[in-house]
C-alpha cells in the first residue's frame, strides 16, 4: 500500500541543499549562483560561466585570464589514454566511449586520492579541459580518422569543433555554440548530478562520480533525448508533412522527443533563448527546412497537449545546421554539464553526508521456509 510520503521517481522531492543553481518554474527561470541564465547568455563566454559555477562568483578580469590559461595547458590527454581509444570496437557508442575514457583518466590524476577542495577543483579544472579532446580524440580515431590537435589561440567550444570537424568555425557558429554550452552547464538535482552527488556521497572520489553522471546522461529521458529529437525531425522530414506526423503520433502513444520537463510546466527559459538563435541561424544559413519543421511540431504540441520544448528541442537543430554527427549530441551535452557535475560533487564533499533514502517494501514478509525438495 502506498503513502502520502512515497512521489514515484523522488517528483518533488527535496534530497538536499545547493548554491549551484536554481530551478524556478513559477518565473520560468534557471540561475547559476544568483544570474539568470539569459544574462550569461548574453554577456558572458562558457569559461566563465564554468569559473562561476566551482568557485562562486564571477571572476575578475586577471581571474578569467588565469582560469583560461589553466584549461589551455590542461586541454591535451595523457598519450595512454588516445593508445587506448584505438582498441574500442568499430563504430562504438560516444557516450560509451566517453565514460571510458573518463574512467582512464583518474588512472592519471595526479590528485587523485585527494578529496580535499583544493585538490577536487585541480581535477574539476582539469576534467572541464579534457572532455573536448575526450569526446573528439575518441570519435575520430573510432571512425578511422587523424586527431586534430587543440589550437590554444581558440577559446574552449571553439576549439572542440576544431578538434573534432578538422576546421575552424566561423565566430558566428562559435558563438551559438559556446550559448548551448552555457545553457547545458547545470540545471539543479537533475538524474545525472544526483547520481554523482550520491556516488561522492559515500566518499568515493570525483571520477567515480563522474562515471555515474555519464551513464545517467546516456539515457534517453535524459541527455540523450538531444539525440532522438532530432531523428524524430529527420522522420517527419519536411514541414508540410509536421501537423498530420504530430496528430498521428498522439492518436499512437508514439513519444513525442523534446517535449516536457519535470520542472518546467510553462516553458525551459534554455528553449526560448536557443529556439531564437534556432531560427536566426536557420536564417543566415539559407536553410529554414529544421526550424520550421521544428516550429510546426511545437504548435501542433501546444495546441493539443499544451506541452511546451525543452532545450534539447532546438538543440537538435542548431546541432545539425552546425553539421554535427547526432550520435556526439549527448557526449556535447556531457561537455558542458561537466562543469556543473564537478561543482556539484565538490559542494557535496565539503558538507558530506551519506545519502541513503528509505524505500517503501511492498513485498510480502515472514514467508515460512520450505525445504528444496518439498517445494
Amino acid at each position: 500500500m502506498k503513502t502520502a510520503e512515497y512521489s514515484p521517481g523522488l517528483e518533488g522531492i527535496i534530497a538536499g541543499t545547493t548554491t549551484i543553481s536554481h530551478v524556478n518554474p513559477d518565473l520560468c527561470s534557471l540561475m547559476y549562483r544568483g544570474y539568470d541564465i539569459r544574462d550569461l547568455v548574453k554577456n558572458s563566454t562558457f569559461e566563465e560561466v564554468a569559473f562561476l559555477l566551482l568557485k562562486g562568483h564571477l571572476p575578475t578580469q586577471s581571474e578569467y585570464d588565469a582560469f583560461c590559461a589553466e584549461l589551455k595547458q590542461e586541454r591535451d590527454l595523457p598519450a595512454v589514454v588516445v593508445e587506448s581509444f584505438k582498441t574500442f570496437p568499430p563504430n562504438s557508442v560516444p557516450m560509451d566511449m566517453l565514460r571510458t575514457g573518463a574512467a582512464l583518466l583518474a588512472l592519471h590524476d595526479p590528485d587523485r586520492d585527494d578529496n580535499s577542495h583544493a585538490a577536487n577543483l585541480r581535477k574539476a579544472t582539469r576534467l572541464i579541459a579534457k572532455f573536448p579532446a575526450l569526446i573528439a580524440y575518441s570519435y575520430r580515431i573510432n571512425r578511422g580518422q587523424e586527431i586534430v590537435k587543440p589550437d590554444n589561440s581558440l577559446g574552449h567550444g571553439e576549439n572542440f569543433l576544431y578538434m573534432l570537424q578538422g576546421k575552424k568555425p566561423d565566430a558566428y557558429m562559435a558563438h551559438v555554440f559556446d550559448c548551448s554550452l552555457i545553457c547545458y552547464a547545470d540545471h539543479g538535482f537533475n538524474a545525472s548530478t544526483f547520481s554523482s552527488r550520491v556516488t561522492v556521497s559515500t566518499l568515493s572520489d570525483i571520477y567515480s562520480g563522474l562515471v555515474a553522471a555519464i551513464g545517467a546522461l546516456k539515457g534517453p529521458l535524459h541527455g540523450g533525448a538531444n539525440e532522438e529529437a532530432m531523428k524524430m525531425l529527420q522522420e517527419v522530414g519536411t514541414p508540410e508533412n509536421a501537423e498530420a506526423w504530430v496528430l498521428d503520433a498522439l492518436a499512437t502513444k508514439k513519444k513525442i522527443m523534446g517535449f516536457g520537463h519535470r520542472e518546467y510546466k510553462n516553458g525551459d527559459p534554455r528553449a526560448f533563448i536557443l529556439t531564437e538563435m534556432g531560427a536566426e541561424m536557420s536564417e543566415k544559413l539559407g536553410d529554414t527546412r529544421w526550424y520550421k519543421t521544428a516550429s510546426i511540431v511545437e504548435s501542433v504540441m501546444r495546441r493539443e497537449k499544451n506541452i511546451v520544448p525543452n532545450v534539447d528541442f532546438p538543440t537538435s537543430y542548431i546541432y545539425y545546421l552546425m553539421g554535427l554527427p547526432i550520435e556526439i549530441y549527448t557526449p556535447i551535452f556531457a561537455l558542458a554539464r561537466v562543469a556543473g557535475w564537478t561543482a556539484h560533487m565538490i559542494e557535496q564533499l565539503d558538507n558530506n553526508r551519506l545519502i541513503r533514502p528509505k524505500a517503501l517494501y511492498e513485498g510480502p514478509d515472514h514467508l515460512e521456509f520450505i525445504a528444496r525438495g518439498q517445494r
